[in-house]
């Protein structure tokens, strides 16, 4: 298999791998998903990306994170996270991917 494991703080904590490994395990298992569809992913409905960041304050507070600590990991300034979570500025594509990926919300990297 070519997995990719992801680690934070030193521990594994994502393995990424192949589609089609990932579906032969699925299927090892018992628990075969259908294929996603350019369709399916289009039809991530375009307010829950700006719900999921109107609760980003609560979302980085919930995870005990200082404002300073998420904006260095996603690469802004802390100013700059204010803002988006004031709602005063709305994050590009990679921006919001990198809260996603560091909240742990899924759906904002759908968007575009």
């Amino acid at each position: 298999m070519d997995i990719q494991i992801i680690s934070r703080d030193g521990e594994p904590e994502y393995a990424v791998l192949p589609w089609d490994q990932y579906q032969a395990l699925l299927k090892a298992a018992g628990q075969q998903q259908p294929a996603p569809t350019l369709s399916s992913a289009a039809h991530v409905a375009p307010d829950h990306a700006l719900r999921a960041l109107a609760e980003l304050r609560g979302l980085r507070e919930g995870k005990g994170l200082a404002i300073e600590a998420l904006a260095r990991t996603v690469g802004i300034s802390p100013s700059y996270l204010g803002l988006i979570e004031s709602g005063e500025r709305q994050p590009d594509a990679a921006i919001r991917r990198s809260l996603a990926w560091e909240l742990g919300v899924a759906g904002w990297r759908d968007e575009s």
